[in-house]
């Protein structure tokens, strides 16, 4: 009896400790992102033609705070014939490439990533994959209205923009 007691004492001290510091960490990483209003200059992608689970990537760069940032998202990808296509996102709704609801997107950013809205807010899909999707657990995260960009360095694969292709060139990098 004693010993179940000291157990059950021991867990919920551990529990109590692990809980502050996730809270301390999620909140201390929250309080280093900026806010900002960005306007999103150029996208470059490098789409996976006829893939069984590969990937695509899609650049972004966008001018906020009077910089440039440029990010990628790597989506897993299904498809074939038709590079266009990834039959992935139907069960999978996150594993769309984001895209910019208008000329303008308000962003949050550090030094490693960017976060960016969905436009349509991440809604559920309807019919047989929702469904299908509330049976999976391993889909219970597939609808997420922000999207974690991983910032690059990358410059030179955007053909539609001076700036963001000479971006790095100007400050000597």
């Amino acid at each position: 009896m004693y010993i179940s007691l000291h157990i059950c004492s021991a867990l919920r001290t551990f529990v109590c400790v692990a809980a502050s510091l996730t809270v301390s960490i999620s909140l201390g990483s929250a309080a280093d992102r900026q806010q900002a209003q960005a306007q999103l200059l150029d996208h470059a992608e490098f789409r996976c033609a006829n893939c069984f689970f590969g990937a695509s990537d899609h650049y972004y760069c966008f001018t906020a705070d009077n910089q440039i940032l440029v990010a990628y998202q790597k989506t897993p990808v299904l498809n074939w014939r038709d590079d266009t296509k990834n039959y992935l996102t139907a069960i999978h709704p996150s594993w769309e490439a984001w895209s910019a609801a208008g000329a303008t997107v308000p962003i949050s950013y550090d030094r490693e990533h960017i976060w960016v809205t969905r436009p349509n807010g991440g809604q559920e899909p309807s019919g047989f994959w929702a469904h299908l999707k509330a049976v999976g657990f391993w889909a219970s995260r597939g609808n997420s209205k922000q999207v974690k960009l991983k910032r690059s360095g990358m410059r030179s694969i955007f053909t539609n923009s001076d700036v963001c292709r000479n971006a790095g060139q100007a400050r000597g990098k």
